[in-house]
Parts: structure tokens; sequence; C-alpha cells
């Protein structure tokens, strides 16, 4: 028994090593509740290197022991980890070993070209601008999907999703395909087929009405204007689609010289609807034109306050005069282009 005193003791102290070890809290996380981020590609060595220099845990060592024991090395999963100070490495492996990653909520509104949208994207997961830029560009890979360049920018319904952090470029389109055929519900597709359009055309419109609405409450109304024209066999007459056509979305003043470029996107020029949407359109404006406001309005022109509300007139005769009222105000602000 006196023998068997020194062994008691030593098994005793190294259980509590042990213990020491697996159980302590070893996170160091400052505010008390961090995100940690495994990039794509990354191995054990770079894990540790990343806690280390990331400051993240206290005692590198103690986190190793335990992340060798348990198989860690080679169960390493790229992603965005929640880590809280209580946590011991014990709890860390399990967490990182296990690959159950937090979601991010990925938001984008007002954003209207798919440049600046990659840059959303990229500034919110791993996945880097320049690769989602390479995609949406990528003809034959859009074809793949049923998909232009042209129609791109209509799959993107302004909403929040949620993505996991390393989700990569063809990964966060898939996603938003879906997601844009689950918007497309029974009740949609039944408007669309009763006023005579496409999912795309639909789309596409919504992207005009869009840039013509100042006052959400006019989006409506407009719709109405340009399904008229369409109904009447009458050219859209849009001026948004100048602007995309000549690349400057930001002119105010619509000139002659203008309306003359060649282009599918000029509808001065061009019948019907223009190839695909000009901004990615708003989820107002794609249900404005859903439900767009039945009157005999052919013409709309901004009013002469800048109020953001516009003008409406059933003739030419009428529209040219509220034109002019506009061309003046514009002259008498000196506002040239």
């Amino acid at each position: 028994m006196i023998i068997a005193a020194p062994l008691v003791i030593a098994l005793a102290v190294l259980g509590i090593n042990y213990q020491h070890k697996i159980f302590r809290n070893n996170i160091r996380t400052g505010a008390g509740e961090v995100y940690f981020y495994i990039p794509t590609g990354s191995d054990y060595e770079d894990v540790v290197r990343l806690l280390a220099d990331q400051e993240l845990i206290k005692d590198t060592s103690t986190f190793c022991w335990v992340a060798e024991r348990k198989n860690y090395p080679n169960h390493v999963y790229p992603g965005r980890y929640f880590i809280y100070s209580a946590m011991n490495n014990n709890d860390l492996v399990n967490l990182l070993r296990s690959g159950n990653q937090e979601p991010v909520n990925l938001t984008f509104n007002n954003v209207r070209s798919l440049e600046k949208l990659a840059g959303v994207v990229s500034a919110q997961l791993e996945v880097d601008s320049a690769e989602l830029l390479a995609l949406f560009s990528n003809r034959e890979y859009l074809e793949s999907l049923g998909l232009t360049r042209e129609t791109l920018p209509g799959i993107f319904i302004p909403n929040t999703y949620q993505f996991y952090w390393n989700t990569n470029g063809k990964e966060f389109i898939d996603r938003i395909l879906s997601e844009y055929n689950a918007f497309w519900n029974a009740d949609r597709e039944r408007k669309a087929a009763k006023i005579g359009l496409e999912r795309m055309e639909v789309m596409t419109l919504a992207s005009i009405v869009d840039e013509e609405a100042l006052i959400q409450e006019e989006e409506v109304r407009i719709a109405g204007v340009y399904m008229n024209r369409i109904k009447s066999g009458m050219r859209l007459q849009a001026d948004p689609t100048i602007k995309f056509a000549i690349g400057d979305m930001n002119i105010q003043r619509i000139l002659k010289k203008h309306l003359n470029i060649d282009s599918p996107y000029n509808t001065y020029r061009k019948a019907g609807l223009p190839p695909g949407p000009i901004i990615i359109p708003s989820i107002s404006a794609i249900d404005a034109v859903l439900n767009y406001e039945k009157h005999d309005y052919f013409y709309f022109c901004a009013r002469e306050d800048f109020s953001g509300y516009h003008n409406f007139s059933k003739t030419l005769a009428q529209h040219n005069k509220n034109a002019r009222s506009y061309q003046k105000a514009l002259d008498r602000r000196k506002i040239l282009n």
C-alpha cells in the first residue's frame, strides 16, 4: 500500500494535467464573441497559425495536444465559426472538426449593376469579385443555366439570404437561380400569363419602371403606360434604355443625338422590349408590372417642379406640352446633360 501511494498520486496528477489541457478555458475573444474564418484550402497548420496570429487562443500547445488526439488535422473544414470566451480546447476542436459554421446574412438592395453586386457579395463572402464577374460574362456557362449575359441581371431578387461564408461563385449563382425560381410562385406565374409576358420580360420591364419611378406609388401607373404601348404596338421609347445603351445611367437630359445610337437597347429605334433588364429590378417594380394600373395614358413626363412625380397624358399633343415645360425647367437650372 505504501509503494502504491506514489503511483496513485502520479496518476492523479497526470489526470489533472490531461483535464487541464482538455477542459481549461483557452479562448481569448476580447469583447466575448468573435467569428473565426478558415479560408478554403487551409490545412491544420494554417488553422493553428491563424488562431495564434489573431491571438484567439492563450496556449497553442494545449490546443494542439487536444486537436491531434481528436484527429482534427484530418478534419479541417473551411468556413466561418462562432467562437465565444467560455469555450475550452475541447469545445473549440469539436466545433472546428464538425464543420458546423455560422451562415452569413447576405443582403443586396438598391444594387443596380452586376459589377456593384459582385462587390457587395465579395465583401461578405469568401468568393472574389473577379471570380463572380468572370462567371457573369461566361456565355457558355450562362447558357448551361438557360441564361444569357443580357438576361442574367433578372435572376437577382433583392432580399436577404443566408449563405455559408466559403460559398464559391457557381454555388452562389446556383442558389440565386433557385431563389429566383421560388420567387416565381404560382400566383406570379398566373399574373404574368394573364398580361401576356414571360418571366424575364416582366423582369426587363420592371427594370425600366424602376429607373423611371422615383416615387414608388407611381410604379403601377408607369407600368400601365408601357403595357399600353406594348399592346398597341407602339415603341417603348423609354429614356432609361437610352442611358443604358450609351453607358451612363446618371445623365439627366436625353438629347436627340442619344436617340440615334445603334443598340438593341435603344427602344426609340427598336420595337418591343430590350434583350434583358437594364438594372437589377426591385420587388416592388416587379409586382407593379404584374399588377399594373389599367388606364388610357400613353405618355408621361417628369414634372417641372422636380418633385419626382410625373405628368401623365393620353395624347401626344398634351405630352409635348408637358415635355416643353420640363425642358424649360432644365434650362433654368442649366442642366445640359
